[in-house]
């Protein structure tokens, strides 16, 4: 993902998300969001990205790794102790926030607003990051402790790289965002779109919400992802039963699905003329 600067140039005239109320945000408009907020802090800071699935948090996480910024990805709605927890366990010298949550750092300088996001600056200290280094993730479980995955620019572009080449992604892919940002499958599944010039629908409802569908079906979502509970709600809800003719690629991850529940998908997969991927996925592994 070194190269997310010449993958934004390439598809410039593309959609790159859709959020929830239908807006459409171009790879152009990224490009040039990650130049002014580029502008704004000189150096290559740790920053937390506090993630959902909306056009900010996309913005954000897509100009720091155009401007190569080390960016920890954390849930949005982190509880306030266990993130000030993670603030004082590592420093880091900016916050990507939802505008909502600027007021619990009073003490912090507020630097870029946009989207519906803050950037605001806790301390200017050069921290010495490896220049490999290229984003911070959470193990699973490990939510406000101190564990963290390194992952090289390296391993970020090959994981990508070999998703959309194996699920065949091309720029008319529209997955719908299922999975959080800030969890390693949610965000490969950003990635690897992104690289082919997808158009990625953002939305931060669960399978349990009309809302989720009502999008699904209304932007005519491609694909979409899940981990084994996904699906376990997903044969709650009849699954089998819906109507979603341009649904055509579904993949399974982050944990061993029940083998009664992958026949059923897959079965399923084979009358309707879809494709299920039953696949491997792990943080450290990215």
């Amino acid at each position: 993902m070194n190269s997310i600067k010449d993958i934004l140039q390439k598809y410039m005239l593309s959609v790159l998300a859709i959020d929830e109320d239908g807006n459409s945000y171009s790879y152009s408009q990224a490009l040039s969001f990650a130049k002014n907020i580029g502008q704004v802090y000189r150096g290559r800071p740790l920053v937390f990205c506090l993630a959902e699935n909306s056009i900010g948090s996309l913005m954000g996480y897509l100009s720091f790794m155009q401007n190569r910024w080390v960016a920890l990805m954390l849930d949005a709605k982190l509880d306030s102790e266990l993130l000030q927890g993670l603030v004082g366990k590592y420093q880091p010298n900016l916050i990507w926030m939802p505008d909502s949550r600027v007021q619990e750092f009073t003490n912090a300088k507020l630097i870029y607003q946009d989207y519906g996001y803050s950037l605001i600056e806790l301390n200017s200290d050069q921290i010495h990051l490896h220049t490999d280094l290229g984003l911070l993730l959470t193990t699973s479980g490990s939510t406000g402790s101190p564990k963290l995955v390194r992952l090289s620019y390296q391993n970020l572009s090959a994981n990508a790289s070999s998703i959309a080449e194996y699920l065949d992604i091309t720029a008319e892919e529209r997955p719908i965002t299922s999975l959080p940002m800030y969890y390693s499958f949610g965000l490969s599944v950003i990635n690897s779109h992104i690289i082919k010039g997808a158009t990625l629908l953002l939305s931060k409802r669960g399978l349990m919400e009309k809302e989720f569908w009502n999008m699904l079906k209304e932007q005519k979502a491609t694909s979409m992802s899940g981990v084994p509970y996904t699906f376990e709600m997903l044969h709650r809800l009849r699954f089998q039963r819906m109507n979603l003719p341009d649904l055509r690629t579904i993949t399974q991850a982050g944990g061993k699905l029940n083998d009664n529940l992958i026949e059923f998908f897959a079965l399923h997969a084979q009358k309707t003329g879809q494709r299920f991927f039953v696949m491997y996925g792990q943080t450290e592994a990215t």
